[in-house]
């Protein structure tokens, strides 16, 4: 099982009849939605919006993303997933394009808009699967995560959860919840909570305590092949289920999880910059400050 690869296109690239947009529902976005519309009208293909439920933006006429031979997604990374979700029922490739800095799903920045469409037509272009999280909560299993699912509390008192991977009892914790992530997801919310970082080619899905009540709260990476139980129960709060980042109805009791590889596929560059390089470049990962301080002491010295 692989859980994000490249496949690089050698043939002619695909006929682009038309395009479907999915845009951010605030941001400044005027620029690049110039630069979608100009490049669609010179080569006369056409553009539609795929509607987001919550979404009251309106950028161009309503359509179904199964019609259209490309998804383009403005904004961000969330809005990025939002394409995602939206891609895969149709089995359609996303385009991410970044207003503002590049993040770990989205492609290009605004300014490579046009060329970036010029070449996926050419077939210049690689094709990154994306896994996901099948989630079965409670008896519901048509639920799938492709950054993460938090648990976590509602309001007073505390959440428990017991987990077990593959049947065997791993921990048993009381706090604010936990966080489970794919390889892509790792950068997000199980960073901030003090997760592992995770190559995104890993073959793995990690399990992350939020703030416990004592105890032991180590992350634990769990294999592709092995599924995750979660017997959840919480205090007089409640507690809440999110898969990314969307609250989903009723409280969460027991869950299922298990990582799907190549679920979704994006378009990527040969060229484009390392998710890696992308966390150092916005300060999410920063070099020790020995080394910074040697760094600074060479320059200063021209040595």
């Amino acid at each position: 099982m692989v859980t994000s690869i490249h496949e690089p296109q050698t043939a002619a690239g695909p006929r682009i009849d038309r395009l479907a947009v999915i845009v951010h529902p605030s941001r400044n976005i005027d620029g690049p939605l110039h630069d979608l519309f100009g490049w669609a009208e010179r080569r006369g293909v056409a553009v539609i919006q795929v509607p987001i439920e919550g979404q009251e933006r309106l950028v161009a006429k309503p359509g179904e993303p199964g019609d259209c031979d490309l998804i383009v997604s403005i904004g961000g990374d969330g809005t990025m997933l939002a394409a995602i979700r939206v891609a895969v029922a149709a089995d359609r490739p996303v385009l991410g394009v970044a207003c503002g800095s590049l993040g770990v799903l989205t492609t290009i920045s605004a300014d490579a808009l046009p060329e970036s469409l010029d070449r996926f037509r050419r077939g210049d272009w690689s094709v990154r699967r994306l896994p996901a999280l099948d989630v079965a909560c409670d008896g519901i299993v048509d639920l799938s995560a492709f950054n993460d699912l938090v648990i976590v509390r509602a309001g007073i008192g505390q959440v428990r959860v017991v987990s077990r991977v593959d049947g065997i009892l791993f921990s048993r914790l009381a706090g604010d919840g936990c966080i489970v992530s794919t390889p892509i997801g790792s950068s997000a919310y199980t960073m901030a909570a003090g997760g592992p970082l995770m190559a995104p080619e890993t073959e793995a899905y990690v399990l992350t305590p939020l703030a416990t009540h004592g105890g032991s709260r180590q992350s634990l990476v769990i294999g592709a092949r092995s599924t995750l139980s979660l017997d959840v129960s919480s205090g007089i709060g409640g507690v809440r289920l999110e898969i990314d980042g969307q609250i989903i109805a009723g409280e969460p009791h027991v869950i299922a999880v298990s990582l799907r590889s190549a679920v979704a596929t994006l378009v990527a560059f040969p060229d484009q910059e390392h998710s890696f390089a992308r966390l150092r470049r916005r300060g999410l990962i920063v070099d020790s400050p020995r080394i910074a301080a040697d760094d600074a002491r060479e320059e200063g010295t021209g040595r």
